[in-house]
């Protein structure tokens, strides 16, 4: 199961055993697998700034997420590959995303614990503000040739009547530069390929004998040429058209022909050298955007903790992954446990519509302790 549940409750002695209880429970009836989860001493601030902070954090939290999911998607998009070959490149910090959450160290370096909370959350929020910005540009840029070549490339497919004929046809097939003559295309069933060669000198005045050739086949049909004047085209197409034999629409020019093949070279050229450097970026920010959400998620719990707790900090924070077919046991567990921390919230009687500052009810389920939920399911493609 790719859920799980990072949980805070205070940390006094009392608590610290029923933790150790809770984890010793959990594991002998297989409800979960626990780890702890380790949040530094960070500077608290005042009480309302971490009011404040806190309704901030949440939306911070569903943006990065959010992030995230765009980043996993557009990887998948890119790779157009297996959603299992996807998944081993999506990384954090070079290690899958289970084994970097469930061994959580916070950066110091890139988010010094010295800064007030709200310098390093505004600081989260620039870096994942510029690396949706960065995915938007090169996404479109990506998307441009990518779009165009798949256009190209679905013109060579399909049947002769609608396919583009720029690789099948050549100079040779056709009479050039000829004030009376033409030569045109005619796309014929294959069950009436004898009756083409039988009629179609005779479908319209000065068709030239002889001059009818198959120059390519598909599962359906055939593409034959026929030359005749100029001034009896249109009656032919009539004719031709009464027969079931279908003219294309289609005049011999060499530099259109060419500058189409160049142009699909280019682009797949364009495409190929693109590739790289953009799929290296997306697992590289994938990496950087995934290690900043889960310490959103460590700074949530930290200002949820002290707002629920108070001072002095005292909190132990933990890591649980339900087993999928016992998450309502578990957190029945729970509940019986830690349901001193909040009777009210443990028996199911708190409001979970109530919009309390700091208590982030809103919207979201309530428990007697602090907890947010890590899905890992960051990958929604077929």
């Amino acid at each position: 199961m790719s859920e799980f549940w990072l949980i805070s409750t205070p940390g006094d002695k009392s608590n610290l055993q029923a933790l150790e209880r809770m984890n010793t429970v959990t594991s002998k009836s297989n409800l979960s697998t626990n780890s702890r989860f380790v949040i530094p001493d960070l500077k608290v601030g005042t009480l309302d700034a971490l009011v404040g902070l806190s309704d901030e954090l949440g939306k911070l939290d569903i943006f990065a997420e959010s992030v995230i999911k765009k980043l996993a998607q557009y990887i998948g998009d890119v790779m157009e590959d297996s959603k299992d070959k996807v998944q081993e490149n999506l990384l954090a910090n070079g290690v899958d995303l289970m084994t970097y959450l469930t061994r959580f160290e916070w950066d110091m370096a890139k988010y010094p614990i010295k800064q007030p909370l709200k310098t390093i959350t505004e600081s989260l929020s620039k870096q994942m503000s510029q690396i949706d910005t960065d995915l938007k540009s090169r996404a479109s840029a990506y998307n441009n040739i990518k779009g165009n070549l798949q256009s190209l490339e679905r013109k060579t497919v399909g049947s002769l009547l609608t396919r583009t004929l720029t690789d099948i046809v050549k100079r040779e097939d056709f009479v050039l530069n000829s004030e009376y003559l033409i030569t045109l295309l005619v796309v014929v069933p294959k069950n009436s390929y004898a009756a083409w060669q039988k009629t179609y000198e005779s479908l319209s005045d000065m068709v030239v004998p002889r001059s009818t050739k198959m120059i390519a086949e598909d599962a359906e049909a055939g593409l034959f040429t026929v030359t005749l004047f100029r001034k009896v085209m249109e009656d032919f197409k009539n004719k031709a058209r009464q027969n079931k034999f279908i003219v294309r629409e289609f005049y011999f020019d060499e530099k259109e022909l060419k500058s189409e093949k160049e142009e699909l070279t280019r682009l797949t050229a364009d495409k190929k050298q693109q590739y790289g450097p953009l799929l290296r970026w997306l697992k590289v920010n994938f990496s950087e955007a995934f290690i900043a959400w889960i310490h959103i998620k460590a700074l949530r719990v930290f200002v949820e903790s002290v707002l629920r707790y108070g001072l002095p900090v005292n909190f132990q924070a933990m890591l649980l992954q339900a087993n999928k077919k016992s998450t309502k046991r578990l957190r029945d567990v729970l509940n019986a446990i830690f349901k001193h921390l909040d009777e009210a919230a443990s028996s199911g009687m708190v409001d979970n519509t109530m919009d309390i500052p700091g208590l982030q009810l809103a919207n979201q389920e309530y428990y007697p302790y602090v907890c947010y939920k890590i899905d890992l399911h960051i990958l929604d493609y077929n």
